[in-house]
């Protein structure tokens, strides 16, 4: 595999190719050039006795107060070692890795005057895929648990190895590194910044994603199992809407069940479905609008200088400029929109799944079972789907909109975008599970049709899939392993790549 040069503007799918793929990263020279040109600014001034921001200055609220020259190094140490904070269950490992790869993003601009060593020891760790432990609980936009990364390179924190947490210098030893001493600005720009906010976004972003072009899929089945009528999606009712993502859904289903002969036998069979089935254009279509707002803002986030003071070395002897780039309204806004994309998606998956089990709508045995009453069938999925879809209604109380002033004050107004991105990684887990419950339905509801009609070939794609590793349900059975093996199907893109290997790209 080759190696992703860091320096080139990136894009959500090289981003996760590094922190879920494992992808290994180099710079460019010019990633390299802009780097070492700004750390010469900064140690230029530096000797020059500039006052500046987090250089020769305390932080926030003692910003007033000046450094020597000589604390100037020990500066660093001590917000790294003081700013490590963050408390509760650690990051992920995924999460863990996009941090730092945004480090890297961020400090590569060539604004933030960090040494090129420094960003050398980070890609290390990506390369090597060593895990600092981060708790993640308690930030508001930066800060905390980018510190505990931090400390783990500088070799004096924790990491995670094999599952355990241990003392960062051990693993350092074990891959012939020793430890490290930052220098001026370092331990600021390594802390600073929409980094953790951008990575936890980027990482939900592409799973929500993910989740709603293969509920398009899961919603075709079941409109299919259920003897719907694709007369919804007619290319003339979708063009007097001009609305382009509900179009390109619409043509989604199109495509998905367009040599149906389960469609094509139940085409007049209602005047029309529930809303649940002939809205999934309009729903999904509204859903996909909003995350591609969303992925065009992180896009622009992640080939971005988010630090505080950027170095600025254009004009003339330059200067070290501080001002707000860290704030997160951008990321946190979108996120907490993406988030409340992703529960619309869930609750109509939700109803489908309702529709499925329930003998009086399906025209099938109660839960998808014969001999119900004996058997509960598929009742209590229903049921995880109420508890997941009421803990993604509270997730969807926004962040952005609170308000809790830090830093004596010096910062007054706080973004709050950390836990915005924080809850749309949760958001995006439980939505995969909603849909994994729908696929299960609808693929146990193919056994009360009429096995001379045939699925489309997409659908039948899913079907074979599923049918290698579950059942199909003639009594009661253990139903969570089936529920896990289904949502990873969904999260790893293999129903999402079935299908397109079939009728083209999922729009």
């Amino acid at each position: 595999m080759s190696k992703i040069h860091i320096g080139n503007p990136i894009t959500l799918q090289s981003f996760m190719d590094v922190v879920r793929n494992r992808q290994k990263i180099d710079f460019t020279e010019e990633y390299k050039e802009r780097v070492n040109k700004s750390r010469d600014l900064v140690e230029r001034w530096v000797e020059e006795g500039r006052v500046m921001y987090g250089i020769t200055t305390g932080f926030g609220a003692n910003s007033t107060r000046t450094i020597s020259k000589e604390d100037a190094v020990k500066l660093q140490r001590n917000i790294i070692i003081t700013h490590s904070t963050s408390v509760g269950q650690p990051m992920s490992e995924e999460e863990v890795r996009g941090t730092m790869l945004m480090v890297l993003q961020n400090a590569g601009r060539g604004y933030s005057g960090v040494r090129l060593e420094t960003l050398s020891r980070y890609k290390d760790f990506l390369n090597l895929n060593l895990i600092p432990y981060a708790p993640k609980e308690g930030s508001v936009g930066y800060l905390a648990p980018e510190a505990h990364i931090a400390l783990a390179v500088m070799g004096e924190g924790k990491m995670i190895y094999e599952g355990q947490i241990v003392d960062a210098i051990r693993i350092l030893k074990e891959h012939g590194l020793n430890e490290y001493e930052l220098s001026y600005k370092e331990g600021l720009i390594l802390v600073s910044g929409t980094t953790g906010v951008t990575a936890m976004a980027a990482i939900a972003l592409y799973d929500i994603i993910k989740a709603v072009k293969t509920a398009d899929i899961i919603g075709a089945m079941t409109l299919e199992v259920s003897k719907g009528t694709v007369r919804a999606f007619d290319e003339r009712l979708m063009s007097v809407r001009g609305h382009k993502e509900q179009q390109e859904t619409a043509e989604n289903l199109r495509r998905i069940l367009h040599d149906s002969g389960i469609a094509k036998e139940y085409y007049h069979y209602r005047l029309q479905d529930a809303l649940s089935i002939r809205c999934i254009p309009q729903l999904h279509g509204a859903a996909k609008k909003t995350l591609y707002d969303a992925l065009k803002t992180l896009e622009i986030e992640m080939n971005s200088c988010t630090d505080n003071p950027i170095v600025w070395g254009e004009n003339g002897d330059g200067e070290a400029i501080s001002g707000g780039n860290p704030d997160s309204s951008f990321v946190g806004l979108e996120m907490d929109s993406a988030a409340m994309a992703a529960t619309m998606v869930a609750k109509m998956s939700e109803r489908r799944n309702n529709r499925l089990i329930d003998g009086n709508l399906s025209e099938n045995p109660w839960f998808l079972v014969n001999n119900p009453g004996l058997n509960s069938g598929l009742m209590i999925p229903q049921y995880t789907q109420a508890g997941l879809l009421n803990d993604m209604k509270i997730l969807c109380t926004s962040s952005v909109i609170d308000n809790i002033p830090t830093c004596g004050n010096q910062e007054d107004y706080v973004a709050m975008g950390y836990n915005a991105a924080k809850k749309a990684v949760a958001i995006a887990e439980k939505l995969e599970y909603i849909l994994a419950i729908e696929l299960l339905s609808a693929y146990q509801s193919y056994q009360y049709l009429d096995k001379k009609l045939k699925r489309s070939s997409a659908t039948d794609a899913v079907y074979n899939k599923i049918a290698e590793t579950v059942p199909i349900m003639e009594e009661d059975m253990y139903l969570y392993p089936h529920i896990e093996k289904l949502r990873e199907l969904i999260h790893n893109g293999d129903i999402l790549r079935i299908v397109e290997d079939i009728v083209g790209e999922i729009k």
